[in-house]
């Protein structure tokens, strides 16, 4: 059994510094002329890096450039792998394999307002969003804080975007002199009825988004996490039933559902190992999954009818998988 995904390649074209620590990677097509595929903002691409690692990045240009795609990528001193290939390894001109694109974290252009809060690299997703609400006509305010103004990426660009708007672009550097860190309560409660908010950054600041907003109607708030909050569900003592094959696999302690598929030799799908993608998301048949990610909402998870492999586990003896 082998789950599929659409593949490309892609050249990189140029690669840009944007701030400390902080590079932008242009990707284009390798045949001239030729239109990627299109993207909305707030998506994300998979790289499969040469080295063997998948990591997710978000799309952080204009959802009508179809020529190329955008990303950025921080250097990060916790790096599994994956931004330090990026920043030491990769070169313009290099052929990079990518997964299309997915959106996890889906821009609503529709309402009166909208209020982004971004912390450090956290800006990539919503600076695409920005750019769309502009293009669009629409009212909106950025909140981004980062440890210092060094640190912050696409800052004259913003600027630019923001014009001649009071409020629109709010800038926290939180070593700075003055700097101190958001005030989230007050941001949510001076936005006018109906404001959508959307939040990316350190799960601090995201921990703290979500209790600032929680009176907000759950459909109003938006967050996308670049981290896990918890561990992965490696508890096992259950059993899997691959619904399409009929087979059963015991999950040992110690594994993953992800972990026991590899070592059985299946291919699913997946990126992240966190939850926080939503590359290895599967049907849920039977069975109660012990929810683990970060990607599905709690009516989603409270409907049981879909998981993510690579982090849930099982709340009883038996999950049957639509694989």
């Amino acid at each position: 059994m082998q789950q599929t995904e659409s593949l490309l390649q892609v050249r990189v074209q140029s690669i840009r510094y944007e701030a400390e620590g902080i590079l932008s990677f242009e990707l284009c097509p390798t045949a001239p002329l030729y239109e990627l595929p299109a993207f909305t903002a707030g998506s994300h691409i998979d790289l499969h890096l040469p080295n063997g690692l998948i990591r997710s990045y978000s799309l952080l240009n204009d959802q009508e450039e179809v020529h190329r795609y955008v990303i950025g990528v921080n250097n990060d001193p916790a790096s599994r792998g994956g931004s330090r290939y990026m920043h030491h390894s990769v070169r313009p001109g290099d052929i990079l394999t990518i997964g299309t694109p997915r959106n996890n974290f889906v821009l609503d252009e529709d309402v009166g307002h909208t209020v982004l809060i971004a912390g450090g690299i956290g800006i990539t997703p919503l600076y695409g969003m920005i750019q769309r609400l502009d293009r669009l006509g629409r009212s909106w305010q950025l909140f981004y804080a980062s440890r210092a103004r060094k640190n912050a990426a696409f800052l004259a660009p913003l600027h630019k975007l923001a014009g001649d708007h009071p409020g629109r672009l709010n800038l926290n550097f939180d070593q700075e002199t003055g700097g101190a860190l958001l005030d989230l309560p007050a941001i949510i409660e001076s936005a006018p009825t109906g404001t959508h908010f959307y939040c990316c950054g350190p799960l601090p600041m995201l921990d703290a988004f979500e209790t600032a907003a929680r009176h907000q109607p759950p459909e109003r708030v938006h967050v996308e996490y670049f981290a896990a909050r918890e561990g992965a569900d490696t508890s096992g003592g259950f059993t899997v039933e691959l619904a399409q094959s009929g087979t059963q696999l015991f999950i040992p302690q110690g594994k993953t559902i992800l972990d026991a598929l590899l070592e059985e030799g299946y291919q699913p799908l997946y990126s992240c190992q966190e939850g926080i993608c939503g590359t290895c998301e599967v049907k849920v048949l039977e069975g109660e999954p012990d929810h683990r990610d970060l990607v599905l909402s709690a009516q989603q998870k409270k409907n049981n009818n879909c998981m993510m492999i690579c982090c849930s586990g099982c709340k009883g003896e038996k999950l049957v998988l639509d694989m």
